[in-house]
């Protein structure tokens, strides 16, 4: 579904990826791992179209798409950027038709496209006419997933579901990305800090250290090899044995 090769992306002088190549196949959950500054939020904005790359390929579906966002995003690709990025002034109902605009919905399509989205989370049902400044840090991921979920994408990335949420809170929308891979077929591509969890979750994972790819495999592997990848190039972002 994606094909990611030889990516290479500087800010200025500073090389940050150093020829990344991966990918996700059809209806997999695949997870990018590494230490802080590792790259990967810049991996998920290159892929997206919002950074461009010096060189490299990024194909999805075959169709090469590279430095075209309005491509990925025809071709069923949404991003979930770290900091979720609601409209804060906005109600929860106004966020999804934004994220439906690319879709082009009708209203009885838009309205049956968010039923579906609040079935994955009731809680946005309850607040649908709440802005979404006023949310708690977790209905506004809840609200950013769901804002990428409206218009039936094939693939979602998603950078830094986790961060700054309740182990509550992330083991819901863990348990929501796993019901929609196995209920609908959407494949993901997780940026994601809780490792150990993470891992349960994705069937392939690699790890970026400096702007590189340094481990590639299933996830049991590296559930296998926690300690070792953890010491040689995670640090603090795979605590323990998973």
């Amino acid at each position: 579904m994606l094909d990611v090769y030889d990516l290479r992306v500087s800010y200025g002088n500073l090389r940050v990826l150093h020829g990344v190549s991966l990918s996700v196949g059809e209806g997999e959950i695949v997870a990018l791992l590494g230490a802080n500054g590792a790259g990967k939020s810049t991996a998920l904005l290159t892929i997206a179209g919002l950074i461009t790359a010096e060189a490299g390929t990024i194909r999805i579906n075959g169709h090469d798409v590279s430095a075209r966002s309005d491509d990925v995003v025809r071709n069923g690709v949404r991003l979930v950027p770290e900091g979720r990025h609601v409209f804060p002034t906005m109600t929860v109902l106004e966020n999804l038709r934004v994220g439906a605009r690319t879709a082009k919905l009708r209203k009885n399509e838009f309205e049956q496209a968010a039923a579906r989205v609040y079935g994955y989370f009731p809680r946005l049902a309850d607040r649908r006419v709440q802005l979404a400044g006023t949310l708690s840090g977790g209905e506004q991921q809840m609200l950013a997933i769901g804002r990428a979920l409206i218009s039936r994408p094939r693939l979602v990335m998603i950078d830094e579901m986790s961060l700054g949420l309740a182990p509550k809170m992330v083991g819901d929308l863990f348990a929501v990305v796993k019901q929609l891979n196995e209920d609908e077929g959407v494949s993901f591509l997780l940026v994601e800090q809780f490792a150990t969890a993470v891992l349960k979750l994705a069937d392939r994972a690699y790890v970026l250290e400096k702007g590189r790819v340094t481990f590639g495999g299933t996830a049991a592997e590296m559930r296998g090899r926690a300690e070792e990848l953890r010491d040689a190039y995670l640090g603090a972002a795979l605590p323990g044995r998973a």
